[in-house]
């Protein structure tokens, strides 16, 4: 096993460019995705399947979709991955099948960390994600070489599965915004108002968010800012957060809202597409309503 070489399966929106960051800091990154030339592209040595990359690496980031994805991988790793080698799945998941994997890791001698990350594909280009962390406080810290190049702030959260919760309990929140907020500017679109002076009246009001601060003064003008968190994802987290509560035995009151935002988005053809797109669905239904007068190109 190299020293100092860490291991990135999932080399898409996030995970390649937490990988370019990596590499960029002078750390040997191996990379495997199942679409071919994304490891060379984001400077990584690649490699031909996850068994591939546990045999290089000494930590093993994955950067998966959910789940159902990130159970085979970590799978297909463990028997080829060395003893005290830790593997950090940075994926929104189901924390019942993070605590499963994490079990299965420690029963071969590996350390499995369960880290969400937050901050979208603006922080990850910058390396000042947030993540918030499940498991051994030990092994995080000790991969806080790894974590430097990529966030700015590193919470541990508790034991195994929590990073994965705090997670899903935040992309919660992001998601109730986001729709909640799509569905306000197109109202204020058919009503006829101004929506840069509206937005500047909901940021120094009570109805103040991340997505009224953050995106729409940008959507208003015609950028979407792409690459982010799409639709279909963000329908997969909120379905995730709904899990969760049924589990935890909380009744689950707000989630028909932002499910049925990006449902729509999904079904009017968003679904692949970043996820402030769900205003566009919502101007669909409405007639056609566009919350800004000219996209920007490019």
């Amino acid at each position: 096993m190299a020293s100092r070489t860490v291991g990135v399966i999932g080399l898409g929106n996030m995970g390649g460019r937490m990988a370019r960051r990596l590499v960029d800091a002078g750390i040997t990154v191996v990379g495997h995705d199942p679409v071919a030339g994304r490891a060379e592209t984001v400077g990584a040595e690649p490699a031909a399947d996850p068994a591939e990359v546990a045999t290089r690496a000494e930590v093993i980031l994955l950067s998966l979709p959910d789940s159902h994805v990130v159970e085979p991988v970590v799978r297909a790793l463990l028997p080829s991955a060395s003893t005290g080698s830790t593997v950090v799945d940075l994926s929104t998941a189901s924390p019942a099948s993070t605590t499963t994997l994490h079990d299965e890791a420690d029963a071969v001698g590996v350390r499995y960390l369960d880290a969400g990350i937050s901050g979208g594909a603006a922080a990850a280009d910058k390396g000042t994600l947030t993540i918030m962390a499940g498991g051994d406080a030990q092994a995080l810290a000790d991969i806080g070489w790894v974590m430097e190049p990529i966030a700015a702030r590193v919470h541990h959260m508790g034991p195994s599965g929590a990073g994965h919760t705090a997670k899903l309990l935040n992309n919660f929140l992001n998601a109730v915004s986001l729709a909640a907020s799509a569905e306000v500017m197109v109202a204020g679109r058919r009503a006829g108002l101004d929506l840069t002076q509206l937005l500047e009246v909901i940021n120094t009001s009570s109805g103040v968010n991340f997505a009224t601060l953050n995106r729409f003064p940008r959507i208003v003008t015609g950028d979407y800012l792409e690459g982010g968190l799409t639709s279909r994802l963000m329908t997969k987290d909120v379905a995730l957060y709904v899990d969760l509560l049924g589990r935890l035995g909380v009744p689950t009151l707000n989630a028909s809202g932002p499910l049925a935002s990006f449902g729509l988005a999904d079904n009017l053809g968003y679904g692949d597409q970043i996820s402030n797109r769900v205003v566009d669905a919502i101007g669909d239904v409405s007639g056609g309503v566009r919350v800004h007068d000219q996209p920007t190109e490019g």
